[in-house]
């Protein structure tokens, strides 16, 4: 039913996800991101792979290597695009998908990782200083480059990143040296310094792989600063892809120069082959390569705290942790943790372990990410609507593609880590619920559907996971064929559909079989196609029936939540749906009276239109826009057109309407057009609405709640609403959630005015 707007506009609980941070998207994710892939295997380890294998192999390398990163890149995009991303990067994302126990199995080990990491980078920095300084005492410049990475790291996020622009240009030379030193005709023919790895025996395709593919994994670095983005879904997909690409990009010309610029000995034998060919030689490259392994480890020091602080918030780990979790505040007392835990690193004795250990939880990480992804758009919840989609099989894809690569790695660091994750897991598991399990006694089968019963009604409903599962009231399902096929299109094979045949009378003195009649309305919906349950219910009163079976129906957390009654012959039994409309309400059920004429022929090349009728005073809107999307989202709906139409009785109302909708729509992912008309003092609202709708083939109305004894004048105005409509459903929203069922997590409704008939004619 149509309802007019509130005067002060309409709210659904809808807008535009709140942001703690001002980075953009070069800044906060493109520029993290690259710098960490550019990085010290391109340096110091990318002429060794060229010499191990030969430029054909490495190219094939970077290309599948940056395949699974690139999906990597896209599951998180995909997740990032469907809802909020707040702080904590993979955890927050992983934890809102998957749990808090599973985010934080993932997010502990993954900020000891991250910590751990500066004091990889910090090696490896002071490592390459002996170049040209060969007697510096390694340990302690390590230190001293942890303390200078936590000084520039405590003056805020936007402040360390803009000191990694610089950075980033010393690299575009050092690429740009090499590229000229390869080209300029003289290429090295011997190893001018004789190292160990001269001496290394020629290795597998595999274990070169697993040599480069560190160097490809730097997507977490702009993620973790997820908290820190003005707009989160614009930037992570846009930066993180991006800086995959342009990495792809370079790592394919790389192999090149270096197969143009030195023999395959040079590149086995000399880690700096680069200052060799280079134009200028080490006063190019070693800036280069010592900003690269400094701004990575400036990223590890700005992520770890970030994830810490996401899980303290959780209360995953005590909660003074977490610090004042502002926005836009650095979170100190995480940073002074991870400082401290990098300075101690520094002291153990053989960090190539804990390195190899670090890499296998940033792997996992990924692994889930992808995993995530998959599960998502295999659940089928109409909440997944991501404005960068991925098929499940790529997601599955990326999943088994990072844990493969784990194995190939080193497989003990992989089951120490997996391990190490379980236990956490299972720590988790126990302290946040407690699950009872009976005796498994049965078969297979039903101790799986048990085990799924058990799990879904021990989980809490949000709006995130509702979806509508309909409960068809009929008279004759032979009849109504066409009302429960709209039931299954608008629960899209997301939702249970059941349906019911009401017959009036006493069980005791009816004749009818009905265990039989079940079979046979089962047998009706299977060869109709229809994926439905039949089943039949004696009532006494039509009223008093309506409700005893909603109350009944469903089990285990899938109950039915939305009730669809066809349109009624007479007009008493209209009167006595909209009774119950309030009782329904009160057990958090939606009801839905459908008009349905015969369903038209799904032509090819004809384009479908569903029409919704948007007022704002009743708070239908979300469910009407949910069923309209479910609708569209059924083969024989595909690429439908929705038109959302709205009548206004002034130009400051029409005004409020359309940017509200201009705001809602980009934000709940739903493709739309949007239509609001100012009404003439000649025309009604309900002539209007004849009009418009004439020639579309679903229309969605707002039902509004009739006063008590109201309702047989309610009723004579929808009677005079769907004489001049096609087929048309009067929807009023009982659910628990109204004003979240499109798109939780956002601004919180305002409460509306009252409505009278809803048909906008106040």
């Amino acid at each position: 039913m149509s309802e007019a707007p509130a005067a002060n506009g309409p709210r659904l609980g809808l807008g535009k996800a709140p942001s703690g941070g001002q980075l953009g998207t070069f800044l906060g994710v493109f520029t993290p991101t690259i710098l960490t892939i550019l990085g010290v295997i391109m340096y110091l380890r990318f002429g060794w792979v060229v010499g191990q294998v030969g430029l054909w192999p490495t190219l094939l390398i970077v290309v599948l290597a940056n395949a699974l990163t690139l999906l990597t890149a896209f599951s998180l995009s995909a997740i990032a695009t469907n809802s909020k991303v707040g702080v904590g990067g993979a955890y927050y994302m992983i934890s809102r998908s998957l749990g808090l126990e599973i985010g934080g199995a993932i997010g502990l080990p993954l900020f000891l990782s991250q910590a751990l990491s500066v004091t990889l980078y910090a090696f490896g920095l002071a490592e390459s200083l002996k170049f040209v300084w060969p007697g510096i005492p390694v340990s302690v410049a390590a230190f001293l480059i942890i303390l200078m990475v936590a000084a520039l790291s405590l003056k805020g996020a936007g402040f360390a990143l803009k000191m990694q622009i610089p950075v980033m240009a010393l690299i575009v030379v050092s690429l740009l040296a090499l590229a000229g030193g390869a080209f300029d005709g003289t290429a090295i023919s011997a190893p001018t310094v004789a190292l160990d790895m001269a001496n290394m025996p020629i290795v597998g395709f595999w274990v070169v792989f697993a040599v480069f593919f560190p160097a490809v994994t730097g997507i977490m670095a702009g993620l973790s600063l997820s908290g820190d983005l003005a707009e989160p879904r614009r930037a992570i997909p846009l930066g993180s892809v991006l800086a995959t690409l342009v990495g792809l990009a370079v790592y394919l010309i790389v192999p090149v120069l270096l197969t143009l610029g030195a023999d395959r000995d040079s590149l086995l034998g000399d880690p700096l082959i680069w200052t060799k060919i280079a134009l200028l030689g080490p006063w190019l490259i070693l800036p280069g390569l010592w900003g690269a392994i400094f701004s990575s480890a400036v990223g590890s020091m700005l992520g770890a705290p970030r994830t810490l602080q996401a899980m303290a918030t959780d209360r995953l780990v005590p909660k003074w942790l977490a610090g004042a979790n502002r926005p836009g505040e650095e979170p100190r007392i995480g940073l002074l943790i991870t400082l401290g835990l990098s300075l101690i690193a520094v002291f153990l004795g053989d960090l190539n372990r804990v390195a190899t250990v670090a890499t296998m939880f940033f792997l996992s990480v990924y692994g889930i990410v992808n995993l995530v992804a998959a599960l998502e758009a295999l659940s089928g919840n109409p909440s997944w609507r991501p404005t960068l989609r991925l098929p499940w099989y790529l997601g599955l894809l990326g999943a088994l593609g990072c844990f493969g690569v784990m194995v190939l790695i080193h497989w003990p660091a992989t089951l120490f880590a997996l391990s190490v994750e379980l236990g956490i897991w299972l720590l988790l598991k126990r302290r946040i619920r407690k699950e009872a399990w009976g005796d498994v006694r049965r078969d297979l089968f039903e101790a799986v559907i048990r085990w799924a019963l058990v799990k879904l009604a021990d989980l809490p409903m949000t709006a995130r996971n509702w979806r509508p599962h309909m409960l068809v009231f009929v008279s004759n399902v032979e009849r109504r064929l066409d009302l429960v096929r709209y039931a299954a299109w608008f629960s899209e094979n997301r939702g249970v559909v059941s349906v019911c045949e009401l017959v009036h009378g006493d069980i005791l003195e009816l004749e009818m079989d009905t265990p039989a009649r079940e079979r046979e309305i089962n047998e009706v919906l299977r060869r109709e196609g229809i994926v439905a349950f039949g089943e039949v219910n004696v009532v006494q009163n039509l009223e008093r029936g309506i409700l005893a079976v909603a109350q009944a129906d469903g089990l285990a957390g899938v109950e039915s939540n939305t009730i669809l009654v066809g349109w009624p012959d007479e007009e008493a039994r209209l009167i006595g749906f909209l009774r119950v409309i309030r009782r329904l309400k009160h057990l958090n059920r939606s009801l839905i009276i459908g008009d349905v004429k015969p369903v038209m022929r799904f032509r090819e090349g004809h384009q479908h239109q569903v029409h919704v009728w948007w007022g704002g005073l009743k708070r239908n809107g979300d469910l009407m826009l949910l069923l309209a999307y479910l609708l569209t989202r059924n083969p024989e709906w595909r690429d439908a057109r929705i038109r959302i139409l709205s009548v206004a009785s002034n130009e400051l109302m029409k005004g409020q309407t359309e940017r509200f909708l201009a705001e809602l729509i980009p934000e709940i992912r739903i493709k739309a057009e949007v239509d609001v008309m100012l009404r003439s003092e000649e025309e009604s609202v309900m002539e209007i609405m004849h009009r418009e709708s004439a020639s579309a083939d679903v229309v969605l109305l707002g039902l509004a709640t009739p006063e008590e004894g109201d309702e047989e004048k309610h009723a004579e105005r929808l009677r005079e609403l769907v004489d001049g409509m096609p087929t048309c459903f009067f929807v009023h929203n009982g659910s628990l959630f109204i004003g979240d069922l499109v798109t939780p997590e956002n601004v919180p409704m305002a409460d509306d005015a009252e409505a009278s008939t809803g048909t906008g004619e106040e």
